[in-house]
């Protein structure tokens, strides 16, 4: 489901990027992304947006409610061209999307690795080196555990997904072995 929410949410997130950059108010989206994100993440919120007997407009005019003052109108014409889409569900993965937009442009490249095991400063360093030398940019790397992995990484910048754990290569062999 997440590649399906990110298929979803990434044109999006290209045009309100190409369109804050062109009206030089990067920051200005960013926050209102962020603001639109953490509504759309809010259980009362999520509820509603989830409920197919919600009308969309109602939802839209919630949304833009709780962002009057903050929404440029750039901005309030993504909520309702979300809603004309029945998209609001994206909004999180839209406000991620922007950002790594922006950190590309500015040549900075968001690095997430899932470790089945604690990784240290030393790995850390060799793992933020050589994703720095393949990704052509400076790098940015969190890691958090996953002991659900088994065993080995996952590591996630972008699009880009280099699966070496131990979990997935035993989904890609189930899969394989279904055909």
């Amino acid at each position: 489901m997440a590649g399906d929410i990110t298929t979803i949410a990434r044109p999006y997130a290209e045009a309100a990027f190409a369109r804050a950059r062109e009206t030089n108010t990067v920051g200005a989206w960013t926050e209102g992304l962020e603001l639109l994100a953490a509504v759309a993440e809010e259980p009362t919120m999520a509820d509603q947006i989830s409920n197919r007997n919600v009308p969309r407009e109602r939802v839209r005019d919630l949304i833009l409610d709780v962002g009057s003052g903050v929404l440029s109108d750039d901005m309030a014409n993504l909520v309702r061209l979300l809603a004309d889409n029945d998209r609001f569900a994206a909004l999180p993965q839209i406000a991620v999307l922007f950002e790594d937009l922006k950190s590309r442009q500015q040549g900075m490249y968001q690095v997430h690795v899932l470790s089945a095991y604690p990784v240290s400063p030393d790995q850390q360093k060799e793992l933020a080196d050589a994703m720095k030398a393949k990704l052509g940019g400076d790098v940015e790397l969190t890691v958090d555990e996953d002991a659900s992995l088994i065993g080995g990484v996952q590591i996630h910048a972008g699009d880009l997904v280099i699966d070496g754990s131990v979990r997935g290569k035993l989904q890609q062999l189930a899969t394989e072995l279904q055909f």
